[in-house]
C-alpha cells in the first residue's frame, strides 16, 4: 500500500504537468457556411437564383436545425446549424453530406457564378494574433514577410493552422483610354480575346530520346505587367502594342477586400490556432521563442506586434483558479485539523493530495485538461472527496477509543463502512449525470463537470477503504494500555488530551464551544422528534417557496467576460462603399486614441 501510495502519488504530479491548459474546454462549433459568388447580379436576382435555391436544397436535411442567408450584389451566403441534439462526432459526416447536396445542385444554378465555397472551420479559435506593419516598406513586401514568418510558425510544436489575416489579392490592372479606342475603332472584346488566347496553356506534346522524355511548351504566357504591354492587337488591318492604348500596372484587389488595421496602421495579421487537446501556455512560450528568432532575422522597420495573447490570459485564468483549489484544501484542511485533533485530522490531510494526484492521471487518461470547467469543478469536489476519509478514520479512532485492537479498528472501518460510503458516492455522482447525457453544446461544454466530480468521488473512496485505514494504523495514538483508547465521551479528541495542539487557548474554547454546540444540536433533534409532522410540513413550505423562488435567479450559461477589452461594432448604412467604411473606421480610431 505504502508503495502504491508513493508511486502513484509521482504519477498524479507528472501527469498534472502533462495536462493541456486551455481557457474554456474544447467543443463543436455547429455551423457551416456556403458562399457563392456571381458577379454582376443584383441582390435580387441573386437572392431568387442563387440563395433559394440553396436554402431549399440543405432543407432536405433532417440534421439540419435552420439556414439563415444574406444576399447582397455579387454574393450569397448561407449559415448552415446544425441541430444542438447532434453528437459532435457526426458533424464531419454531415457537413459532407451538405457538400454533397450543393454539388448536387451546382448544375441548376446560373452559369458564370464562383463557388459554392464552404467553410466549416470558422469556429476555430486564433488564440494567438500577430501584427505585421512595415513603415516605408511596401504592401507586397510586408506580405512576403507575413508568409515567410506563416512558413516558420507552422513549425511550432502544438500549431494546428496558421492563418494571415487581412491579405489582399495581387492583380493586373489594365485600364483601357477610350478616346484611343474610338479613334481606332477597336472593339473591346477584341483586346479581351487576345488576352485570353495569348495566355491560355496548351499541351504541346513530347518526343522521347534514347535517355529522356522531352517536353515542348508553348512561349508567349504573361510573366510580368511588360509581357502584357508588349502583346500585339491587331484591328483595322493595324497592329500595335496594348501599352499604346492601354495602362497596365500591378495592384491589389479594388476594392479591398477586409483589412486589418493596427494601432492606426496598416497591417497584415497572423492567426495561430492550437490543435485540439494541446496546451495553450506551452505553445505560448515556443511561440514567443519562435518569434524572438524570428524578430532577429527582420529587416529594420519591419515589426510584429502582439495583437491577442491567449497563453497570457490563460495563465492568469488557471493561476487563479489552481489558488482557488489551493485555498480550499487549506480550508478542509484547517477545519479537519480542528475538528477531528492533530493526528486523526493528519490522515484526512493526507489522503487529500493523493486523491488530487491521482484525479490529474485519470484527466490525462481520459484527456480531460485544466480549464475553467475542470478546475471549477476540482474546487466543488474538494469539499466531497473528504467525507469518506473523515467517515473511516473516525470509525477506527472510535472503535480504538472502545478498546478494540489497532488492527481491527482499522479492519472494522472497512468492513463496516465501505459498501454504505460506495453508496453515498454513487448517489452524489448520479447527481451530476444529467449534466453527462445532456445531448446538447452545453452538456459537451461542461461534461467535465460530471468527469472530474465523478473520478474524484470514485478515487476518493477507494482511498477511504484502502489508504486511510493505513495511515490510521500508522498515526493515530496507541491506546495507554496497548490496545486502543479508554473509553470516553469526547470522541476521538480524547485521545488527543496530552497534546500540545489541543493545550492552545484558541483550540481549547473551539473545543469548548464544539462540545457546547453538540448538547444543542441534540436538542433540536429531540425537538424536531417530538414535534415531526410540524417539521415536515415546515420542510415542504419551504421547498415549494425555493421552487417559487427559482425563477428570480438569474439564468446566464457563460459569465461576464472578466478581460479588460471592449469590441466596437460599427455600421454604416446598407450600400456604403469601402473608401467610406475607411474614412469612418479612421475617425473611430482616432477618437479612441485620445482615451488611451
Amino acid at each position: 500500500v505504502l508503495f502504491c501510495i508513493v508511486v502513484l502519488g509521482f504519477i498524479g504530479i507528472f501527469s498534472y504537468g502533462k495536462l493541456g491548459q486551455s481557457e474554456d474546454p474544447p467543443f463543436t462549433f455547429k455551423v457551416m457556411t456556403v458562399r457563392t459568388g456571381w458577379p454582376g447580379a443584383t441582390a435580387r436576382e441573386i437572392e431568387q437564383q442563387v440563395t433559394e435555391r440553396v436554402e431549399k436544397k440543405l432543407q432536405e436535411m433532417p440534421e439540419i436545425n435552420f439556414v439563415r442567408s444574406f444576399s447582397r450584389p455579387g454574393e450569397s451566403l448561407v449559415f448552415v446549424v446544425v441541430k444542438d441534439s447532434e453528437p459532435a462526432a457526426k458533424m464531419p459526416e454531415i457537413f459532407y453530406q451538405a457538400r454533397k447536396k450543393i454539388g448536387d445542385l451546382r448544375g441548376e444554378l446560373p452559369p458564370g457564378i464562383i463557388g459554392p465555397t464552404f467553410n466549416d472551420e470558422f469556429g476555430d479559435t486564433f488564440g494567438n494574433i500577430y501584427a505585421i506593419t512595415g513603415d516605408g516598406y511596401s504592401y507586397a513586401d510586408v506580405k512576403e514577410a507575413a508568409e515567410r514568418i506563416k512558413k516558420e510558425l507552422l513549425r511550432v510544436p502544438d500549431v494546428a493552422k496558421v492563418e494571415l489575416i487581412g491579405v489582399q489579392d495581387e492583380k493586373l490592372f489594365v485600364e483601357l483610354a477610350n478616346v484611343k479606342i474610338a479613334n481606332l475603332g477597336l472593339d473591346i472584346n477584341t483586346v479581351i480575346a487576345t488576352l485570353q488566347a495569348q495566355n491560355i496553356m496548351t499541351p504541346a506534346g513530347n518526343f522521347e530520346t534514347p535517355a529522356e522524355r522531352i517536353y515542348l511548351r508553348v512561349s508567349g504566357d504573361f510573366e510580368s505587367a511588360e509581357s502584357v504591354r508588349n502583346i500585339p492587337i491587331r484591328a483595322n488591318g493595324r497592329t500595335f502594342r496594348l501599352g499604346d492604348i492601354a495602362e497596365v500596372k500591378r495592384g491589389f484587389t479594388d476594392p479591398p477586400q477586409p483589412k486589418l488595421r493596427f494601432q492606426g496602421h496598416e497591417a497584415i495579421g497572423i492567426g495561430v490556432a492550437m490543435r485540439r487537446g494541446g496546451d495553450i501556455i506551452g505553445l505560448g512560450k515556443n511561440l514567443d521563442h519562435e518569434l524572438h528568432r524570428i524578430e532577429k532575422s527582420l529587416p529594420v522597420g519591419l515589426e510584429i506586434d502582439r495583437v491577442n495573447d491567449q497563453p497570457r490570459a490563460v495563465r492568469a485564468a488557471v493561476s487563479d483558479f489552481v489558488r482557488s483549489v489551493a485555498e480550499a484544501v487549506i480550508i478542509v484542511l484547517a477545519v479537519s485539523f480542528l475538528s477531528l485533533g492533530v493526528r486523526t485530522g493528519l490522515v484526512v490531510a493526507l489522503s487529500i493530495p493523493l486523491v488530487l494526484a491521482l484525479t490529474f492521471m485519470f484527466m490525462q487518461v481520459f484527456d480531460v485538461g485544466l480549464h475553467k470547467i475542470s478546475l471549477g469543478a476540482l474546487i466543488l469536489a474538494l469539499g466531497l472527496l473528504v467525507d469518506d476519509a473523515i467517515i473511516a478514520v473516525e470509525m477506527m479512532a472510535v472503535k480504538m477509543d472502545e478498546g478494540m485492537d489497532r488492527f481491527k479498528a482499522a479492519s472494522f472501518a472497512y468492513t463496516s463502512t465501505a459498501f454504505p460510503m460506495l453508496t453515498g458516492t454513487l448517489v452524489t455522482a448520479a447527481g451530476f449525470l444529467p449534466i453527462a447525457t445532456a445531448k446538447s453544446s452545453t452538456g459537451e461544454y461542461t461534461i467535465s463537470i460530471f468527469q472530474v466530480v465523478v473520478l474524484a468521488l470514485l478515487i476518493s473512496w477507494v482511498a477511504a477503504v484502502i489508504v486511510i485505514p493505513y495511515l490510521g494504523y500508522h498515526l493515530l495514538p496507541a491506546h495507554p494500555h496497548g490496545g486502543g483508547h479508554a473509553k470516553s465521551g469526547s470522541g476521538s479528541h480524547s485521545s488527543e488530551q496530552g497534546n500540545w495542539f489541543t493545550r492552545l487557548p484558541l483550540v481549547r474554547s473551539i473545543a469548548s464551544a464544539g462540545s457546547n454546540f453538540y448538547a444543542h444540536f441534540r436538542d433540536v433533534v429531540e425537538w424536531c422528534i417530538t414535534w415531526r409532522k410540524t417539521v415536515i410540513a415546515v420542510t415542504v413550505a419551504l421547498f415549494a417557496l425555493s421552487i417559487f423562488g427559482f425563477k428570480f435567479v438569474q439564468q446566464q450559461f457563460f459569465p461576464s467576460s472578466t478581460r479588460t477589452e471592449i469590441l466596437v461594432d460599427l455600421k454604416l448604412p446598407e450600400g456604403a462603399s469601402y473608401w467610406a467604411t475607411e474614412r469612418e473606421v479612421k475617425k473611430m480610431e482616432a477618437l479612441l486614441d485620445k482615451e488611451k
